[in-house]
């Protein structure tokens, strides 16, 4: 197995975890202090990882050097929908590590980071101790991790190195190298994020509005039940949430198909905009449709308390405009994000032009826009939240 150690023993106490290599001893940093490195490409599926097990063998084997200075490398390119351990469990997780472990750990490298850090951050922020939040540094490649470290005494797994000559690539223009992708593995019974929606369909008895978009925008609206954050103490986390279970989904929401469409929404005149976005819209798969209204129900609603809130339907689309669309190749052009986004904007600002035919004015989408001017109590909520300078409880998000 890729990364297993030589030297190790059937009989270690924890040899099903261990086999993996995960977690390795390195050398020393520039201090002299051990290093011990984490490679979440190493994580099996989570159907065949205890992760429980996972948590005790990490205390296993850093009982064994917390008496000493050491650093921690974690390498977070490799984590995905199959692999991630749950919220609870990693939050269960971060209050196991008592202060003996915090206390000596004098760096945390976390190489490669992604968006999911941004939420795992955010999630943990109220628990975290201010001291220990300026031992975590951020390093986007392996170049700006050697500024700290001697990469060539690191276990830096094959995957790792592979993607960090990608990124490289990528940064100088080249294009990407031609590799074998892995057979796709099935999603797990319960999986919510990476999935389509017709899986999600399939999953929840004919539900069109998958749950967890559902239950968030609940939550986000009424902060109720079933979804319970309230342990996290932040509402930005369930919005984050939202956002990248729309960036996760194997096609784009507004579909690949319509994406040279909508880039040309600028090209139209500004009074003929909401019928052409009612024109695209109708190309898009009846499922897609539903979930797009319900969801932009929602957003409008938002806007709608822009006054409080400070989140407008510009603002909002700025938001989540990238995470309802991208390019089948690549990543949107810098050029792109006008059209996208003001497409964007116009569903929210429209909503009830864009999605109710004329000729069935009546007809309402199954979502949470509601026609009474009380505004929304996530709206109401935010204001208070932010007082006195009102701060939106979204507008500290930000397309990853």
């Amino acid at each position: 197995m890729a990364g297993q150690d030589p030297a190790l023993s059937t009989s270690h106490p924890f040899y099903d975890v261990a086999r993996h290599g995960i977690l390795q001893v390195a050398g020393d940093d520039r201090c002299g202090r051990l290093i011990v490195t984490f490679s979440c490409c190493r994580m099996p599926p989570s159907h065949e990882l205890d992760h429980q097990r996972l948590l005790e063998y990490l205390k296993f084997t850093l009982d064994q050097y917390v008496e000493n200075d050491y650093s921690l490398v974690y390498f977070h390119h490799g984590l995905h929908g199959g692999n991630k351990p749950s919220l609870g469990w990693l939050q269960s997780a971060y209050k196991e590590f008592d202060r003996k472990y915090k206390k000596n750990l004098k760096a945390l490298y976390v190489v490669h980071p992604t968006s999911f850090i941004k939420v795992l951050w955010k999630l943990f922020k109220p628990l975290i101790s201010h001291k220990f939040g300026k031992k975590v540094t951020y390093c986007s490649s392996l170049r700006e991790l050697q500024e700290h470290l001697q990469c060539d005494q690191l276990p830096i797994p094959q995957e790792v190195l592979r993607y960090d000559e990608k990124l490289r690539d990528l940064h100088r223009g080249l294009p990407p190298p031609d590799t074998k992708k892995p057979p796709p593995r099935p999603p797990l019974p319960t999986q919510q994020f990476g999935v389509s929606l017709q899986y999600l369909r399939d999953k929840n008895q004919g539900a069109l509005i998958p749950p967890v978009l559902r239950l968030t925008v609940t939550y986000l609206r009424e902060k109720g039940k079933p979804v319970n954050f309230d342990d996290y103490g932040d509402i930005h986390v369930p919005a984050v949430v939202l956002k990248t279970f729309l960036r996760e989904l194997p096609q784009p929401l507004l579909t690949f198909a319509a994406y040279e469409q909508i880039l040309g929404i600028t090209s139209v005149e500004s009074s003929l905009r909401v019928t052409r976005c009612r024109q695209i819209l109708q190309s898009l798969p009846e499922h897609n449709h539903a979930v797009l209204r319900y969801l932009m129900g929602f957003l409008h609603e938002v806007s709608r308390e822009s006054l409080y809130n400070k989140m407008n339907s510009s603002n909002l689309a700025c938001v989540f405009g990238l995470n309802l669309i991208w390019p089948s190749q690549g990543l949107s052009s810098l050029s792109a994000l006008v059209p996208l986004n003001l497409f964007t904007e116009l569903l929210i600002e429209y909503h009830e032009k864009v999605f109710n035919p004329p000729e069935a004015p009546g007809e309402r989408a199954p979502g949470p826009t509601e026609a009474s001017g009380q505004g929304s109590p996530l709206s109401r909520q935010c204001a208070r939240a932010g007082a006195p300078q009102a701060s939106p409880c979204l507008s500290r998000l930000r397309v990853p």
